[in-house]
């Protein structure tokens, strides 16, 4: 499988519009720290490719990718920023007159439908709360803190030839034992992490920060680890002296499973 990033911003992107913070106007001049809503594109052989999340930066990204059409999509829940470049989509399926599969568990199809409750007309909505095949890989959500902002669930890919694991949790806080046991014996795990240590209090907070991501990798042990859903708090000129196996998400950025 080849994993691409699309997007590895938080919810506001980077620069915020409000900011003049030096991680914000560097996006602005030089562009580093320009960060895209977080998303990824999967593909594996034999397979149409695999949307993984859609928000409101999908068309730049399309257009990054040079791609003109998205028949398979993967949500991990429905807020705006995860959700929010549907209404595109299902406008683009509209035009080439096709339709597209949504893949999530029945609650997140749930929210989707209630917020644009004409877009079945051209993306189709299947339940995946008891996994799904992608080509060789499993693919099996499972629910996750998400903070102040309720819960999202992540994802498990596990290759049914090989047995190797890697897992895409993007939005979550306080992982509970039961929730960080999916991410037991992975080669990658995607993890979001806003800040490099978030300061506000924590029944305000709804995702990792760096220093947190840290040591959720020292305990359940991955392969490698690559932080995402970055906010302006994050600089990419800056050495955080990161172990050798832990990096920062970047737009284009492409790994092999």
């Amino acid at each position: 499988m080849r994993i691409t990033f699309l997007g590895n911003g938080d919810s506001m992107g980077t620069p915020r519009v409000y900011c003049n913070c030096s991680v914000c106007e560097e996006a602005r001049t030089s562009g580093g720290n320009i960060r895209l809503r977080s998303s990824l594109w999967l593909e594996e052989e034999g397979q149409p490719p695999l949307l993984l999340d859609c928000g409101p930066d999908w068309r730049a990204q399309m257009e990054l990718l040079g791609i003109r059409q998205c028949q398979l999509g993967l949500m991990t829940h429905a807020h705006f920023d995860h959700i929010g470049g549907l209404t595109e989509w299902a406008d683009a399926c509209r035009w080439r007159l096709e339709t597209a599969d949504i893949h999530a568990p029945r609650d997140v199809l749930n929210d989707i439908r209630a917020r644009f409750p004409w877009i079945e007309r051209q993306l189709t909505m299947i339940p995946n709360d008891d996994g799904m095949s992608y080509g060789s890989w499993r693919i099996t959500p499972w629910k996750v803190n998400h903070g102040k902002n309720g819960f999202s669930y992540a994802y498990l890919f596990e290759n049914e030839v090989t047995g190797v694991k890697w897992a895409y949790c993007s939005d979550s806080i306080s992982l509970t034992d039961g929730q960080k046991a999916p991410l037991a014996g992975l080669a990658l795990m995607v993890l979001g992490t806003s800040y490099v240590e978030e300061q506000y209090p924590m029944d305000t907070r709804s995702v990792y920060d760096m220093k947190e991501g840290l040591q959720l990798a020292d305990e359940v042990k991955p392969n490698s680890v690559i932080f995402t859903h970055l906010s302006h708090d994050v600089d990419v000129n800056t050495d955080y002296s990161l172990p050798a196996h832990v990096k920062l998400a970047s737009t284009g950025m492409q790994v092999h499973i």
